[in-house]
C-alpha cells in the first residue's frame, strides 16, 4: 500500500522505515529537511511539504501523522484536511488526548473525510520489534488500512499463546486491535501509559530500597551492600515480576551502577494525568496510578535513586532525556 507519513522523529522515521521492509510505500514529510533526505536515501517519496505530499499521493489518500500531541499535531490536521479530498484518511498515530479524537472524527466527517486514532507502543525499538497498536476509528476503514497495521505490529513471534483465545479476533495475538470508535484506540493507549506509571515506579521504589539496604541506620550485622545490576539480572530469569520494563532497568544498572549519568528529573506526558482525570469520571480508585503520577511531580523538585531508576528506563524504551539534555523528550 501507499501511504503518507508526516513527523519523521524518534517513533515516525522508524515506522516508515519498517512499513518500506514490509513493501509498502511512503511518501514522507517533516520539516526538517534532514530526516527527509535521509529516509529518500533510503527509498521513501520526498516531499518539501503538505501539498507535494498530497500530489503524490493516489486516491483515496491515508496520511499517517507522527507527532507530539497538542497544537502541533492540531495544526497539521487542519493543514491536511484543507488539502485533502472526500474518501482520504488521516491517521493519529501520536499520544492523543481520546476526546480531541472525537471532536476532530466528527469534524472531518462533514468534509467527507475519514479519522483513524491509533495509539502507539514500542518507542525506538519498534523498526525491531514491531508497534503495539490500538486503533479507533469506523471498522472498514480500520480494515482498508489492515495491511499498514499488519506490517507494523510484533506478529506472533516467540510469545506464549493465550490458552483459550480460539475463535476471537487474530489480531489481538499480533500486536494490534481495533479497539472501537474514533477516540477508542487512544483511550486505550491512555490507560496503558497510566499502568506504565504505576509499574515503573513499582519498580523504582523496590531498587531504592534494596539500595538502602547498607545505610548507616541499620545495626551493622543488618546491613547488606547489595549488588543491584545482578539482583535485576536474575529477577530477568524465570521471576514472576519480569518484563522489558526490567530488561531496560538491567541494563541501565549494568552500563552504570550508580545511574551517575541522571538526575532523576522524570517528565510526564500527559496520558497519566488523563488516565487520573477517567477514573475520577468513572469513579474507579486508582490509588497506585494516581501515587505513581505524583511522584513524577515530586521529582522535579527532589530526586531519589527510584526517580532515577525511572528517568533510566525511559531513556531506555522511549529515548527521553532529561530536560537539562540537549534533547527534549518525545513520545513513550
Amino acid at each position: 500500500m501507499q501511504i503518507g507519513v508526516v513527523g519523521l522523529g524518534r517513533m515516525g522515521g522508524n515506522i516508515v522505515r519498517r512499513l518500506m521492509a514490509h513493501g509498502h510505500e511512503a511518501i514522507v514529510y517533516d520539516r526538517n529537511s534532514k530526516a527527509v533526505a535521509d529516509l529518500a536515501e533510503a527509498g521513501a517519496g520526498a516531499s518539501g511539504g503538505l501539498d507535494e505530499l498530497v500530489r503524490k499521493l493516489q486516491a483515496p489518500r491515508a496520511v499517517w501523522i507522527m507527532l507530539p500531541a497538542g497544537e502541533i499535531t492540531e495544526t497539521a490536521v487542519a493543514e491536511l484536511a484543507d488539502r485533502l479530498h472526500a474518501g482520504d484518511v488521516i491517521i493519529d498515530g501520536g499520544n492523543t488526548f481520546w476526546r480531541d479524537d472525537v471532536r476532530r472524527a466528527r469534524s472531518l466527517k462533514e468534509r467527507g473525510l475519514h479519522y483513524i486514532d491509533v495509539g502507539t507502543s514500542g518507542g525506538i525499538w519498534g523498526l525491531e520489534r514491531g508497534y503495539c497498536m490500538m486503533i479507533g476509528g469506523a471498522r472498514e476503514i480500520v480494515e482498508r488500512l489492515d495491511p499498514i497495521f499488519a506490517a507494523l505490529a510484533p506478529g506472533l513471534g516467540n510469545v506464549t499463546r493465550t490458552v483459550g483465545r480460539d475463535g476471537r479476533d487474530g489480531r489481538a495475538e499480533r500486536g494490534y486491535i481495533h479497539a472501537g470508535p474514533n477516540g477508542a484506540g487512544h483511550f486505550v493507549k491512555m490507560v496503558h501509559n497510566g499502568i506504565e506509571y504505576g509499574l515503573m515506579h513499582a519498580y523504582a521504589e523496590g531498587f531504592d530500597i534494596l539500595r538502602n539496604a547498607a545505610t548507616q541506620s541499620r545495626p551493622v550485622d543488618e546491613r547488606f551492600d547489595l549488588d543491584l545490576a545482578d539482583i535485576a539480572e536474575v529477577w530477568r530469569r524465570g521471576s514472576v515480576i519480569s518484563s522489558w520494563l526490567l530488561d531496560l532497568t538491567a541494563s541501565a544498572l549494568a552500563q552504570d551502577p550508580q545511574l551517575a549519568s541522571y538526575s532523576g528529573y522524570v517528565e510526564d506526558s500527559g496520558e497519566g494525568r488523563w488516565t487520573i482525570m477517567a477514573a475520577l469520571e468513572e469513579a474507579v480508585p486508582a490509588d497506585v496510578l494516581s501515587a505513581a503520577l505524583y511522584a513524577r511531580f515530586r521529582s522535579r523538585q527532589e530526586h531519589t535513586f527510584a526517580e532515577q531508576i525511572i528517568s533510566a528506563m525511559r531513556k531506555g524504551f522511549g529515548g527521553h532525556l532529561e530536560p537539562n539534555k540537549t534533547h527534549k523528550a518525545g513520545l513513550p
